[in-house]
Parts: C-alpha cells; sequence; structure tokens
C-alpha cells in the first residue's frame, strides 16, 4: 500500500530541484561538442535523481529504503559525470563549485532520509 503524497514537498526534493535548476542554467553554456554527450550523461542521471525521489515520497516506509539507495546511487552519478564535464574545461569553476555544493547538500539529506528510516522505533 503507498502512502498519500506529501501536499508541501520535502526538503530534500526543493534542494534537489534548486540544484537541478543551476545546472539547466549551465548545460546551454557546455561546448557542443560536449552538450549532449557529456552533458546528456549529467542531464540523465539528474532526472533520475529527481525522478527517485520523488517516487520515494509515495512508498511504504518499507520500500522507501531501496529507493533511496538508488537515489544515492543516481546522485553520485550525477557528480561524477559533472566533475568529469568540470576537469574537462566544460563547466566554470564557480559554477561547478555551487552545483557542487547543493548537490553535497541533497546528498546528505538523503543519507539523513535513509538514516531516520532505519532508526528502530
Amino acid at each position: 500500500m503507498s502512502t498519500p503524497p506529501p501536499h508541501v514537498l520535502p526538503s530534500v526534493l526543493q534542494k534537489a530541484k534548486i540544484a537541478y535548476t543551476l545546472w539547466f542554467s549551465i548545460v546551454d553554456n557546455i561546448p557542443k561538442a560536449h552538450r549532449y554527450t557529456l552533458g546528456g550523461k549529467v542531464e540523465d542521471y539528474f532526472l533520475e535523481t529527481l525522478e527517485c525521489i520523488f517516487t520515494a515520497l509515495y512508498l511504504s516506509p518499507d520500500r522507501k529504503i531501496p529507493r533511496i539507495e538508488m537515489t544515492i546511487s543516481k546522485l553520485d552519478g550525477v557528480k561524477f559525470f559533472a566533475q568529469l564535464a568540470w576537469e574537462n574545461k566544460c563547466i566554470p569553476n564557480k559554477q561547478y563549485a555551487d552545483l557542487s555544493e547543493k548537490l553535497e547538500e541533497v546528498g546528505k539529506m538523503l543519507g539523513g532520509w535513509k538514516k531516520g528510516l532505519e532508526k528502530p522505533r
């Protein structure tokens, strides 16, 4: 049985959306030769991360933990490919630093969510 959707978006989803909005402003400035390859990879992982967070909101508590673990894995993919884009000078230092900060915050929130669900009641 699924839990009903929240009326107010949880902060982890809000923070992930803010990070994606930042990415959305970065991707158009990635050189065209890399925008649809490396940039596309970041985009795919980002959208999967958002989808996993959104989906986890509707799952029963016992099904949330595996979905959150998958979400953390997808977020790690965003971080890895964004770093690769930065290392190859597709993303300026300042934008990469801003994005990394937001992604780290989302990661901490996901870890906290998972730990909260794992605690015995």
